[in-house]
């Protein structure tokens, strides 16, 4: 085998690398790749390596002969687009691979595009804008959207809202990574906190910047930088002390991918980081051969703390070189738009996988490897796939989990946290928070205890899965709210506990919880009596579908009654007029006796019996319903609205310290002479029956406290004006509102809101409640259907038993029925002649028994 030879490291720019076949050394060159490195970099020296790897492959293989013009960048972008002429010019480069900087990649496109030469860029990430300025500029090394996603994820399991991204300043290629993170993060619902731009190897500008993130608790910092930078920061991390609990950091694959090369001394600087990196199978294992050569040909000088295994970049920058070379031996051009267009169409399985472009990208890939770097090296934990989640492994059967959390103990990212919680002493309402200080000798202590107390401890509770929170209650005596939320602004306290309402100028300083509370201002007035017109109120016990039914009834069981007894009553006879009048006096008398001594027949006897047991209940139901209506008082507010106080120049109170006092002024209209301040709860009571103030203005809270408390003798009038809402306030950013929103909403939908509220409102409940506003409900008919359905039912089959019993005895009779249709014909006609026949009927020659001689029915 030839003797194939390279130079790896170099001073000068121009380096040339030829490769020959063995079938033919003095055979002519088939085609010539450039390749602009930057030969001081580890990424560098793998790309330089593997690319004259995969000419000689490949020439050996097809027995041809490709040549390799490399020349050394040093990082510096001029250099490297005074690099590209020369290739394009002197040496007549059918294509070019590299550079690894967008800054450089920026310069060396324009002159590549101007030749018409492919150029094959191996920077992190190349903007949408750069692929239509430049057509023959591809992205050859995986975009980074796939591994943003999976570095979201991994953030979404940890349930941590404090994101912090570290990139290099300068580098354009960052923007277009910053774009994906920040729109993965939104896809699991959160985003970027921060991100710091750091200037490459400038000790004081990092630790300054690194200084920034002291201030927070609990952040996530992803780290996307190039490898030296990100050395450089994990140094500087660990001797200020940010590399222990409270910081979680995450790594993309531009670092991650090279961490297998870290020595024990220089790993031990960044102890728990999380790594996220594009996965292939381990290259000695697919390719021994190409191990043991890159081996031999990488040179180790300079890079003490590097072991010698090829990684990712090498493989990658491997396939890339295949592929140009290839796709040149198919073209049989000297570049031009139909080698990039071959190049574009290659689909090739190589050392780092599918190799293939998508819109001048290298198709993304969609497994990505997780590692956690512990003692003295790392472990590969685990791989999150795209569409399927995290799992140990990549068999067949493997099971995929949501959360990484599966993955088993990777680093704990439950951070101990420490707030200070400024707590109001002034409040108006006690129930809600209060502040009670402890005299023990010379040590003063306090207390603090109500409602918010109460929900912050049970919100806590919630939160202890993701972060360890300890606090220290401060009171606060201040004069304002306003003041005291701006305390959290001015770093003072780390959150607000208290009767604190949420409103939009607060809101420029700090962040709320949502509400948890009934948002909203009422106004509370003192009660008068109704001055209504109270003739009429002896038929309000009853509906009028009610009344209309008793008198139904009351006739339909006189009238039965006096059927059945007329024959044995003499005073049930006469005229129609006379018969009809006797009939309802029959009727209405039966609702104060039963008459028994009177009533001859067993069957009105019954009927009349349970008419009497309805009309006793219906009688006592309604005198009861009066009695209440004509002693229980009705009340009306004295003042029914905004207007109506503004007209008569009345006075309205407030809590101290509030934000009502500008609301009322601004928004409501009254005069800031007609306002005034109250600190108690009684102190209002008092001001209202003392008509110092007419009107009392509070928030929905405070509202339902004032009258519980107060139960008699005001009301709550006018509209609610939808505004305010009690919250917990954090400072703007705050990794633990998104947690503590999500701990709240926990605490209302499992009913522990709905509790402690109702056992604050119980212990000011009132026993006699009396609501001013409901009146005295009328009965109707449906309270006493079944007894109405009694009396008429008993009333019928008595009716009907009478009637069978007078024709069965005397057939021959006309029936009752005729009877009745003669009686409603002759009053009909008014003929006095008929109501004569009827008063003599049993000296009728048209009937031959006398009714009247019918013996009683038992």
């Amino acid at each position: 085998m030839h003797k194939f030879s390279f130079l790896l490291w170099f001073s000068n720019i121009h380096v040339i690398i030829l490769g020959i076949t063995a079938a033919n050394e003095s055979s002519e060159v088939e085609g010539i790749i450039g390749a602009i490195l930057d030969s001081s970099s580890r990424i560098g020296q793998e790309h330089s390596v593997a690319i004259n790897l995969a000419l000689e492959d490949f020439n050996i293989k097809n027995n041809l002969s490709f040549a390799l013009h490399v020349r050394n960048s040093q990082g510096d972008p001029l250099l490297a687009a005074i690099a590209a002429r020369d290739l394009i010019d002197n040496q007549k480069v059918q294509a070019i691979i590299g550079p690894q900087t967008w800054a450089e990649t920026s310069l060396v496109a324009e002159v590549c595009t101007q030749k018409s030469i492919p150029l094959l860029s191996q920077a992190d990430a190349t903007p949408e804008w750069a692929m239509k300025k430049w057509p023959f500029l591809l992205q050859s090394s995986p975009s980074q959207i796939m591994q943003m996603k999976a570095i979201a994820e991994i953030v979404k399991s940890w349930k941590l809202y404090n994101i912090t991204m570290i990139c290099e300043d300068g580098d354009s290629s960052s923007i277009e990574v910053l774009s994906q993170l920040s729109g993965a993060l939104k896809e699991v619902g959160t985003e970027l906190s921060n991100v710091i731009a750091i200037l490459p190897l400038v000790s004081s500008s990092l630790s300054q910047q690194l200084e920034k993130l002291r201030e927070g608790q609990c952040r996530v910092l992803i780290v996307h930088l190039s490898f030296p930078l990100a050395l450089h920061l994990f140094e500087t991390a660990k001797r200020m002390d940010m590399m222990g609990e409270g910081n979680v950091w995450i790594t993309t694959g531009t670092f991650t991918s090279l961490v297998y090369s870290l020595n024990a001394s220089t790993i031990s600087n960044m102890q728990g980081i999380i790594g996220v990196k594009s996965y292939i199978q381990s290259l000695w294992y697919q390719n021994a051969n190409f191990y043991h050569r890159f081996r031999k040909n990488f040179s180790s000088e300079n890079f003490e703390e590097f072991n010698y295994e090829p990684g990712i970049f090498a493989a990658q920058a491997y396939d890339v070189a295949w592929i140009v070379v290839d796709a040149m031996r198919k073209t049989n051009q000297k570049g031009g738009q139909l080698l990039l267009d071959k190049i574009l169409l290659s689909n090739f399985t190589g050392l780092s996988g599918t190799i293939q472009f998508t819109d001048n990208k290298l198709t993304p890939a969609h497994t990505f490897q997780i590692i956690n770097v512990i003692g003295r090296s790392y472990r590969e934990i685990g791989f999150w796939s795209d569409g399927l989640g995290f799992s140990k492994s990549l068999e067949q059967n493997a099971f995929y989990s949501s959360t990484v959390k599966e993955l088993g103990k990777v680093v704990n990212p439950t951070c101990a946290i420490r707030l200070r919680i400024g707590v109001p002493s002034t409040s108006t309402f006690k129930q809600y928070v209060n502040v009670i200080q402890e005299d023990s000798g010379n040590d003063t202590s306090f207390k603090f205890e109500g409602f918010a107390i109460d929900l912050f401890e049970e919100t806590v509770k919630k939160l202890q899965g993701i972060y360890h929170v300890e606090y220290d209650y401060l009171p606060f005596n201040g004069t304002t709210y306003d003041e005291l939320v701006k305390k959290v602004y001015w770093k003072e306290y780390d959150a607000v506990v208290g009767d604190v309402a949420i409103v939009s100028t607060r809101y420029e300083y700090v962040s709320f919880t949502q509400p948890y509370t009934d948002p909203g201002v009422v106004m509370i007035v003192p009660v008068k009596s109704k001055t209504g017109n109270r003739a009429w109120l002896f038929l309000k016990p009853f509906t009028k579908l009610m009344w209309v039914l008793i008198l139904v009834i009351i006739v339909y069981n006189g009238f039965v009654v006096w059927l059945i007894e007329r024959n044995h009553c003499a005073e049930l006879k006469g005229p129609i007029l006379h018969q009809t009048t006797t009939m309802l006096w029959l009727a209405f008398c039966s609702l104060f006796s039963v008459n028994g001594d009177r009533l001859h027949s067993n069957l009105s006897r019954v009927a009349t019996v349970v008419w009497l047991f309805v009309a006793l209940i219906i009688t006592q139901t309604y005198t009861a319903s009066l009695a209440s209506m004509l002693t229980v008082e009705q009340f009306e507010p004295t003042v029914d609205s905004i207007q109506q106080l503004k007209n008569s120049n009345a006075m309205v109170g407030y809590d101290r310290g509030s934000y009502l006092k500008i609301y009322l002024q601004d928004v409501l209209g009254i005069k800031a002479e007609n306002i005034k301040q109250f600190d108690s709860q009684k102190s209002y009571a008092d001001a209202l029956r003392n008509k110092e103030i007419a009107a009392a203005f509070l928030d929905i809270p405070e509202a339902k406290i004032f009258l519980a408390k107060n139960c008699k003798g005001f009301v709550q009038a006018g509209p609610t004006y939808k505004i305010g809402g009690y919250g917990f306030v954090f400072p703007k950013g705050s990794p633990l509102l998104h947690s503590v929103n999500q701990a709240l909403l926990n605490i209302s939908e499992n009913g522990t809101l709905r509790n402690l509220e109702n056992n604050m409102l119980a212990s000011e409940e009132c026993e006699d409640i009396t609501d001013p506003n409901v009146e005295t409900t009328s009965l109707s008919p449906a309270s006493f259907m079944v007894l109405f359905i009694l009396t008429g039912g008993t009333s019928t089959i008595v009716l009907l038993i009478y009637i069978f019993s007078v024709n069965h005895i005397y057939p021959g009779q006309r029936t009752m029925w005729s009877l009745m249709m003669a009686v409603i014909q002759s009053w009909r006609s008014q003929k006095r002649l008929f109501s004569r026949r009827v008063h003599n009927v049993a000296e009728s020659p048209l009937n031959s028994s006398n009714i009247s001689n019918l013996p009683a029915l038992a």
